[in-house]
């Protein structure tokens, strides 16, 4: 699944993750003061611009070039690692691209959120009727955003036509590398299905949980200061009172709740979709036969078949019904949460509604970014149970015992018969 497409897989990640570890705390701890050392310091968050220019600043320009320095390091190296391997441009070059895009568009984010104070404020002030107010101010913020959705509308399309190529590219290395071994796995139940199928749906929903994934880093990277440097707007929670940094322990409480919720309540899912795919496959397989095959396909074996495929069924939808209890009492939770917590800042009135706009903004992307398996549980069951039709695909290959519903398919195939069917 991955060494057809990465070069040393398992290397490669762990040193990606080492890497970018590295290169955020040299972020913060070194490259950060040392340019504003070099005339590169960062603008107050009540002073950025809310328009285009922000790109601009000095700060981001330092951090562009930090970007690109750190990302020519990895990428170089392993370059010149992996100078044979043939996906190399791909899966290296490629992935940083996709990374430094991700980041891009969280900034487009940020400037979203500057904009929203005084677009904020300019509401409050025109419908509490204060002086000075005229069309000509509305329009001139309208158009400042239009600048901004419509950069964020070629950000985004550029990223999904590129990360499509990307993703088929992956799916062409599975499948080239799966077809040089056909003959070893040609046997094993479904193989076809997973080498058109499983490919495909690997590769698909690992984009998406890839991309989400990474956004939800670089959403932390740029929202987490931003959200400490709100917090002091906030003078006093319900319950716990003052509390130094309160929105970023907020979201990080929160997160950790929801996560913990949904991981306890999902525990059962990844199996039985594993299952379910299982089941699928063998009644999908022997309507296949009975097309060509008279003996095959007969009404007792589909009637048995589908009398599987209906019990694993009813199983998930019991466990999906309790998950679901969970999922959605959060997700209803969450939409009252920080207005909750605000209560008391907003009845003392130390903060404007463009204000609350930025506070409400940055928990919600930070909280999400927190909340990334809650977000994803469901794709992740999902790509757990074909990770795990690949892994037992990918045991044949290696020679590797066979997990015990292939093997006893392989039996049963041959004509043995075992006591559970």
């Amino acid at each position: 699944m991955f060494h057809s497409f990465f070069p040393q897989p398992k290397s490669f990640f762990i040193s990606l993750v080492v890497w970018t570890l590295i290169s955020i705390l040299g972020w913060y701890f070194l490259a950060a003061g040392l340019g504003a050392s070099f005339g590169f310091a960062p603008v107050p968050e009540e002073q950025q611009p809310i328009d285009l220019s922000f790109f601009l600043l000095p700060e981001n320009i330092w951090f562009y070039s930090y970007f690109f320095l750190s990302a020519l390091i990895f990428c170089g190296s392993w370059h010149l690692i992996a100078r044979n391997h043939p996906w190399k441009l791909w899966s290296i070059w490629g992935s940083a691209l996709i990374i430094f895009v991700t980041y891009f568009g969280v900034q487009i984010t940020v400037v979203i959120n500057n904009w929203r104070r005084p677009f904020g404020d300019l509401l409050q002030n025109a419908l509490s009727k204060q002086p000075g107010i005229s069309v000509d101010n509305f329009y001139s913020l309208m158009w400042v955003f239009c600048q901004i959705a419509f950069l964020s509308m070629f950000v985004s399309i550029m990223t999904d036509f590129f990360t499509s190529h990307y993703i088929f590219r992956w799916r062409t290395a599975m499948n080239n590398f799966y077809m040089s071994k056909w003959e070893k796995l040609r046997h094993i139940e479904g193989a076809s299905q997973r080498v058109q199928e499983d490919t495909m749906r690997f590769s698909s929903t690992l984009e998406g949980l890839g991309i989400s994934l990474i956004n939800s880093v670089m959403t932390l990277v740029v929202f987490l200061p931003i959200l400490l440097a709100l917090s002091h707007y906030v003078t006093e929670l319900p319950v716990i009172g003052p509390l130094a940094n309160s929105l970023f322990w907020l979201a990080l409480f929160w997160s950790a709740f929801g996560t913990l919720l949904l991981a306890v309540a999902g525990i059962k899912l990844p199996g039985l979709n594993f299952r379910n795919q299982r089941v699928e496959a063998a009644y999908r397989k022997e309507l296949v036969y009975g097309e060509d095959h008279a003996e095959r396909a007969q009404p007792l074996t589909v009637r048995e078949l589908f009398n599987n495929v209906r019990r694993n069924y009813y199983r998930m939808y019991f466990h999906y019904m309790y998950f679901n209890v969970a999922r959605y009492f959060y997700i209803q939770a969450d939409a009252l949460f920080v207005i909750f917590m605000l209560v008391p800042t907003i009845v003392a009135g130390t903060i404007t509604y463009g204000i609350f706009q930025q506070i409400s903004t940055a928990f919600g992307q930070v909280s999400n970014s927190f909340q990334y398996l809650v977000n994803s549980w469901t794709t992740i069951i999902e790509l757990l149970s074909i990770h795990k039709r690949l892994k037992a695909f990918e045991a044949a290959i290696e020679d590797a015992p066979l997990p015990a519903i292939d093997r006893h398919y392989l039996e049963r195939e041959a004509g043995v018969v075992h006591v559970d069917g």
